[in-house]
């Protein structure tokens, strides 16, 4: 095949991906929630267990109007949505379904996840910005601080798993894993979850967004679409985390008939990993600023640096 035909493709697939994967998770926070609290309004739209409810909530976001301040830096105010939603779709380019489906295999596929996810707090940052709203503001720096804190022990954690694989590659750990590191990842996979959440700033997490605080923080003088797209980033910020969780400590594609049912392993992990986020959100009240830097700082580091030591010492032992 032409190079450039399957460059094409590739990239074809992954906007594909990138469109539907996002929409999908939106759907089933709407079924989970609506399950876990009694929420009766999602399981009417369209009929059959509220089948259109995600697309009565596009028809909602069409339709209302788009509102842009009158003393908003204009064109940082608009870019916002872009820069906070584009960085995921570069990310999810390099994670790997399986072996062969991956748009881009990069080979220090980890770092350039990590590197661009943390690229979409910018936007969040340029909305609060851009905003001139005091409340804005306010919770632009509260997700600066949240970044700086959870970037951290997710790095390390990630550290550890690719000296556990020999290797920062996406699919060489993948291919690496061993069920065992179900144990003694453990720590690591806690820490990298509760990090990933705090990145998405998703509840317990969602101090920047908190409503009885910030109004919605940087999202305060969103209408419309452009409100809707920073909705889209955080499904998009799910998928990539969810989908860089299974790979790194879940085996990826590994399982029964992984020949052929690789990528659907994949997604799979990836959509449960999704579906524990979801109820996280149902079930922990929201923390207070203090408590996230402490749970960050006091217990996620440490934790951290200890899986990083263990992994460490369980190398230099294995290899003798």
């Amino acid at each position: 095949m032409n190079a450039g035909l399957e460059v094409l493709l590739r990239s074809v697939c992954v906007l594909g991906a990138f469109l539907v994967l996002p929409l999908v998770v939106g759907q089933m926070e709407h079924k989970v929630m609506a399950h876990m609290q009694g929420r009766l309004g999602p399981m009417y739209a369209g009929g059959f267990h509220g089948w259109a409810q995600l697309v009565a909530d596009g028809c909602k976001f069409v339709q209302k109007e788009d509102i842009t301040p009158r003393a908003v830096d204009r064109w940082v105010f608009k870019l916002a949505p872009a820069v906070a939603l584009v960085p995921y779709l570069v990310a999810l380019s390099a994670i790997p379904l399986s072996p062969t489906v991956v748009a881009a295999n990069v080979p220090a596929s980890v770092l350039f996840v990590l590197a661009a996810s943390a690229v979409g707090i910018l936007g969040t940052l340029m909305a609060a910005w851009g905003s001139a709203n005091k409340y804005a503001l306010l919770g632009g720096m509260r997700a600066a601080a949240q970044l700086l804190s959870y970037e951290l022990p997710m790095v390390l954690v990630a550290a550890s798993v690719a000296l556990a694989a020999g290797t920062v590659s996406l699919t060489g750990i993948a291919e690496a894993w061993h069920p065992l590191w179900l144990l003694w990842q453990l720590p690591g996979m806690f820490v990298f979850l509760v990090a990933a959440v705090a990145e998405l700033k998703r509840t317990p997490f969602d101090m920047p967004v908190a409503e009885s605080e910030v109004v919605m923080g940087p999202l305060t003088e969103y209408t419309g679409l452009r409100f809707a797209f920073f909705l889209l980033s955080e499904y998009a910020g799910i998928v990539v985390m969810s989908l860089l969780f299974a790979v790194l400590f879940l085996g990826g594609w590994r399982g029964p008939f992984s020949e052929t049912m690789g990528p659907l392993w994949t997604l799979l992990k990836g959509a449960l990993v999704a579906v524990l986020i979801i109820w996280l959100r149902v079930a922990w009240p929201r923390l207070r600023e203090d408590q996230l830097q402490r749970l960050a700082w006091l217990t996620l580091v440490p934790l951290a640096l200890a899986q990083l030591a263990l992994t460490s010492v369980w190398v230099v032992l294995s290899s003798q």
